[in-house]
């Protein structure tokens, strides 16, 4: 971990395209002003933490599910199959 000292108004600089700045401190807060690009997202530690652990959990399927939705697919290109030989019948 590099460890840095700023006074307010200065900043540090990360790669080419971010910029942190020292904004305001009081007492044993201080706030950090970010100059970042768009598509690079920057999150308080633990709103990342949640957004990690959600992601997980979204990424964690059953095998249960798994085989609910393998069957419902299943199912569901057989009546697909069904219904195409229905109309090449039809013709």
């Amino acid at each position: 971990m590099l460890i840095l000292t700023r006074k307010l108004g200065e900043s540090i600089t990360i790669g080419n395209e971010i910029k942190v700045t020292v904004v305001d401190c009081q007492g044993k807060q201080i706030k950090l002003g970010i100059t970042a690009p768009k598509d690079i997202k920057v999150h308080r530690e633990e709103i990342f933490e949640k957004i990690q652990e959600e992601n997980k959990k979204a990424a964690t399927v059953s095998r249960d599910a798994l085989a609910k939705i393998a069957q419902k697919w299943r199912t569901d290109k057989t009546k697909k199959n069904v219904k195409e030989k229905e109309i090449v019948s039809a013709l």
